[in-house]
């Protein structure tokens, strides 16, 4: 099996150092990061500027790694166009330091990256962990890993992306694993009128709702000690979800326990 890795926290992010490492134990690995930290680009693509990539210092041992000028999703096509060799067999995505629940969903670089590949036909894995006083990669990235060994496996339909995410807990504290869908309106985004120098611009500020969060969500799933995995369709026709396997979760739990 071959592992596109990138992210959008950039190329010399933690947590994309920690995801590598653990991936490339179980796969060969090439990485395609941008060359910095680029949240909240989305999906978006670079349609109207040059795209520019340099071999970069390996991420992980041995591990072929490229930083590129552009958005998270431009790393994904970028490699899948040019630089990879060979056929790739799955893109994962992360460990982003901080969630991507319900609505980030359409800002997220590390989800956009996950999309792209999806669109490419590809099964793909975006994966983050919660923002804390300690941030748990090497859990995210064994998790990461259990799932990339069921697309390996083919148990995981091919035509799958899954938007991962990981409380701020401990393994051992962890609850379960659970399969969900994006929560609806977490946030609302308002707009400041601020001066600089007499010269007005404005400032986005995104306020969280304090509202009662839907069971079967994955902001349930986080505010009660678990694991979330949402699968994703990125595909604008009319195709049904993929169907996950129903002892996936209660597998991936005892697994990941057991690490």
């Amino acid at each position: 099996m071959k592992i596109l890795a990138t992210n959008d926290d950039g190329i010399f992010a933690d947590g994309l150092k920690v995801l590598v490492g653990e991936l490339k134990s179980i796969a060969d690995v090439i990485v395609v990061a941008p060359d910095r930290e680029l949240h909240g680009m989305g999906a978006s693509i670079s349609l109207h500027e040059p795209v520019r990539a340099r071999k970069a210092a390996p991420v992980a041992s041995g591990v072929e790694s490229y930083a590129v000028e552009g958005t998270p999703a431009d790393c994904v096509i970028l490699a899948l166009g040019k630089l990879a060799k060979g056929k790739i067999d799955l893109v994962v995505s992360g460990v982003n330091r901080g969630l991507n629940l319900g609505d980030d969903v359409l800002i997220s670089g590390t989800v956009g990256a996950a999309l792209q590949g999806s669109v490419h036909g590809l099964p793909s894995i975006a994966v983050s962990t919660s923002l804390g006083d300690t941030l748990y990669f090497d859990d995210a990235a064994k998790f990461a890993a259990l799932l990339a060994r069921r697309f390996e496996s083919g148990i995981m339909p091919a035509n799958t992306c899954l938007n991962v995410n990981l409380p701020n807990l401990p393994r051992e504290k962890i609850r379960g694993v659970k399969l969900t869908y994006p929560a609806s309106r977490n946030h609302t985004d308002t707009v400041e009128e601020r001066y600089e120098s007499k010269r007005q611009y404005y400032w986005f500020v995104r306020q969280w709702i304090n509202k009662p969060t839907d069971e079967k969500t994955d902001a349930w799933a986080i505010e009660k000690g678990n694991i979330s995995i949402s699968p994703l369709l990125p595909n604008l026709g009319n195709k049904p979800q993929p169907s996950l396997p129903a002892s996936l979760c209660s597998e991936l739990f005892s697994e990941f326990k057991r690490l």
